[in-house]
């Protein structure tokens, strides 16, 4: 049983940054927490955005696009288990896979009823988000991708890689920080991350206990056949033609150094038909590097879709 202590920590994470409250879902002993933001007549023709976010971020990732579009459609973020203002199991009490992590997105699609879905996902968001709307289609409006993939990786960054070196790997991460923190400096190109959401960002990890989730993530890569995500990546890649008769926007930062063009290329090659916008000079933070253009791009490719538009406009 949580303590009310555990309760204010948690909902009070960056609370002056962002400062949406969170829902529940409860998955065994063990509570899942999302954003769910919506005017107060939602337009039953509006999409409602599920924003999927990977690693090492959070829901807080996604605030300007619950800024920007919550007071005219539902905008609903999740925080995966371990990240964000959900609960953080050990490693040894839930499995920390794409597989567990995509099954609790699918619970909550199905919990909340959404409908008229818009997939917003980023970073292992999008391999996690596809896989459950891919079993939930009939529910699926469209798809927003920002930097990701969606098959197995053709290749290891480098500086990835030294995470999950034995011995060191583990103390590095969630002893010392160093994923979450070099992120703030290595995931943008064209700006600096703010000192506030730089300390957003890192909020949710403070300890060894709440960077369970960092460390998981980046040993859930698969290299080999043998890992078992490989064959998760690998029906996935097999299904994304079913998306086919879906509007598809694909926003990337062309100076991402972990997913690079050359994700971007596997996509448009599968979906020929998607939107594509190349931003130069920005880096793998899409929305933090980028993010007047990106909310531009999403306005403009929501719109058809029943965004309503701006009050007084």
């Amino acid at each position: 049983m949580k303590t009310e202590t555990h309760e204010q920590e948690t909902a009070s994470l960056a609370k002056d940054l962002f400062p949406y409250r969170s829902g529940e879902l409860q998955l065994g002993p063990y509570e899942l927490r999302y954003v769910d933001e919506s005017p107060d007549a939602t337009d039953t023709a509006a999409p409602t955005i599920l924003c999927v976010h990977g690693n090492p971020t959070w829901s807080f990732y996604y605030r300007r696009v619950i800024e920007r579009f919550a007071p005219r459609c539902r905008v609903v973020a999740i925080d995966h288990l371990g990240c964000g203002r959900s609960d953080k199991p050990p490693a040894d009490k839930f499995p920390y896979t794409m597989a567990a992590h995509r099954d609790n997105v699918i619970r909550l699609i199905d919990e909340l009823d959404l409908t008229n879905i818009v997939l917003l996902a980023h970073d292992w968001g999008g391999a996690i988000g596809l896989s459950a709307v891919h079993q939930r289609r009939e529910r699926l409006a469209g798809l927003i991708l920002l930097n990701t993939a969606a098959f197995p990786p053709p290749y290891m960054p480098r500086r990835i890689a030294a995470c999950r070196w034995p011995i060191v790997g583990t103390p590095a991460v969630r002893g010392l920080n160093l994923f979450a923190r070099a992120a703030t400096t290595m995931t943008m190109s064209r700006t600096k991350l703010s000192a506030d959401a730089t300390r957003g960002l890192l909020a949710p990890y403070d300890s060894w206990a709440n960077r369970v989730a960092i460390d998981r993530f980046v040993r859930d890569i698969p290299l080999h056949r043998s890992h078992p995500t490989y064959a998760v990546l690998e029906d996935l890649e097999a299904g994304l033609g079913d998306f086919s008769n879906l509007p598809i926007q694909l926003i990337w930062g062309m100076q991402d150094w972990c997913f690079r063009p050359e994700c971007l290329r596997r996509f448009e090659q599968v979906w020929p038909h998607a939107q594509v916008s190349e931003l130069a000079t920005t880096g793998h933070y899409v929305m933090e590097d980028s993010p007047d253009e990106a909310l531009a791009i999403m306005e403009s490719f929501l719109s058809p879709l029943g965004l309503p538009t701006p009050t007084g406009t």
